[in-house]
């Protein structure tokens, strides 16, 4: 049996937001979890799979990367999450569409990852 050395601490590094789990800055992050980079998988099934798309309309971002989508009756409010708060492309009342499936938000040709928050 050989000699094993002891492995030298860590310190965790957690995010402030939920998915972030050791996450600098969105610049340099090059995970593929959800609210992250948009995978090319996610991307295409989420293009293959119209009929799971929810349209509706932005009502409220922060600079947390948060944001809440109301469908377009105003009743149902849902909010979801992207790393990079979206390159601050979204702004309160533009139309989007959220697939209810594969965590993809679509304003106009625009894709992001979201992670439902």
């Amino acid at each position: 049996m050989s000699h094993r050395e002891p492995h030298a601490a860590t310190e965790p590094r957690t995010g402030t937001v939920m998915g972030m789990r050791g996450c600098e800055s969105a610049n340099e992050c090059s995970s593929d979890r959800p609210g992250h980079g948009l995978h090319a998988m996610q991307q295409r099934l989420a293009t293959t799979t119209a009929s799971k798309w929810r349209d509706g309309f932005v009502v409220a971002t922060d600079e947390a990367g948060f944001a809440a989508i109301a469908d377009l009756e105003g009743d149902a409010i849902q909010r979801v999450w992207n790393h990079d708060a979206f390159a601050g492309a979204l702004h309160v009342g533009d139309p989007v569409a959220v697939h209810a499936i594969y965590g993809v938000l679509a304003r106009g040709a625009e894709r992001f990852s979201v992670a439902y928050a």
